[in-house]
Parts: structure tokens; C-alpha cells; sequence
């Protein structure tokens, strides 16, 4: 990790949503049914390459969506982002950063979640813990080796409900 931001950028990129659960909860996720998650912190990496970026699309994921689109929104109303990452790297990298996360010990994909058009298993990955910002690193270099840095946000409380 490179530092600490306040602002969400507005240019194009990858995030990480750390989120923790309070406990295990079943919810419903559109097509893939109704899941359980056991595990008390996830990481979703996602990308922003439309209108707005990064700062149009995590205002949505750190905002509770009246109507939910994606996978990530469901499991957003009951769980509580408690770190975000970014890159402003030029390449879509959220599926490298999910087979990151997922490389981490202890650590098991939520099958299907948030990967609907792409090959990969998922972009959830269930953990025990959140890991820290050199760990991810760590486990991503060999994934994507030249990846821009990797900022940390502030999660502001107004965020939360």
C-alpha cells in the first residue's frame, strides 16, 4: 500500500471492498440462490471503467442500492465495508486480485459471486481475517506483477446506515 486517501478518485480502476459480517447470514443473491456466509470478513475486487470511475462506482458499493444490480449490492445490505483499495492502474484487474485473495490461507471463493462475465470462480473470497495491505501485495506480485500502487480510503461513517 502506498498511503492513505480521503477522496474517491474519479479515474478508471480496480477496488478491493473489505467487508465483516457480524455473524453468519443467509441471504439471497438474485440467480446464484440463497447463500450462507460463515466467514466473518470478505474481500470483493471489482473494476470501474465507466462514467464516474472509481469514484462513481464505489459510491454505489459504500451506499446501500434501493434497487440491487449486482451480486455485491445484496450482500452489502447486510455487511459493513470496513476498508477499500484502489488502483488506478490502466488494466482490469479484479480478477487477479480475487485469485489473490483467494491464495491467502484459510481462504475459499464464494462460487460464482460477482464473476458473471468473466472465467473466473469468483471475485468474493471468504476469509478469517482482513488481511493487511502488504499480505495482499505479497500474494498478488506474482498475479500482477507490475500493478500500479495500491491506495487505501478512508471509509467515511456517513456511509453507513
Amino acid at each position: 500500500m502506498t498511503g492513505e486517501d480521503r477522496v474517491l478518485p474519479s479515474l478508471p480502476g480496480t477496488y478491493a471492498l473489505l467487508l465483516e459480517l457480524p455473524g453468519v447470514t443467509r441471504i439471497d443473491v438474485g440467480g446464484l440462490g440463497r447463500l450462507t456466509f460463515d466467514a466473518p470478513v470478505y474481500l470483493y475486487a471489482g473494476s470501474a471503467f465507466g462514467p464516474g470511475g472509481l469514484a462513481a462506482r464505489l459510491a454505489h458499493h459504500l451506499g446501500r442500492a434501493a434497487r440491487p444490480h449486482w451480486h455485491i449490492d445484496r450482500l452489502r445490505r447486510v455487511a459493513r465495508v470496513s476498508q477499500v483499495w484502489t488502483t488506478t492502474d490502466e488494466r482490469r484487474l479484479e480478477c487477479a486480485w480475487s485469485k489473490a485473495a483467494a491464495s491467502m490461507r484459510s481462504a475459499r471463493m464464494v462460487e460464482g459471486f460477482g464473476a458473471s462475465d468473466c472465467r473466473c470462480v469468483s471475485h468474493l473470497v471468504a476469509l478469517p481475517r482482513a488481511p493487511s495491505g502488504s499480505t495482499f501485495r505479497r500474494h498478488l506480485r506474482g498475479l500482477a506483477p507490475r500493478c500500479g500502487p495500491i491506495r487505501r480510503l478512508t471509509v467515511a461513517r456517513p456511509f453507513e446506515e
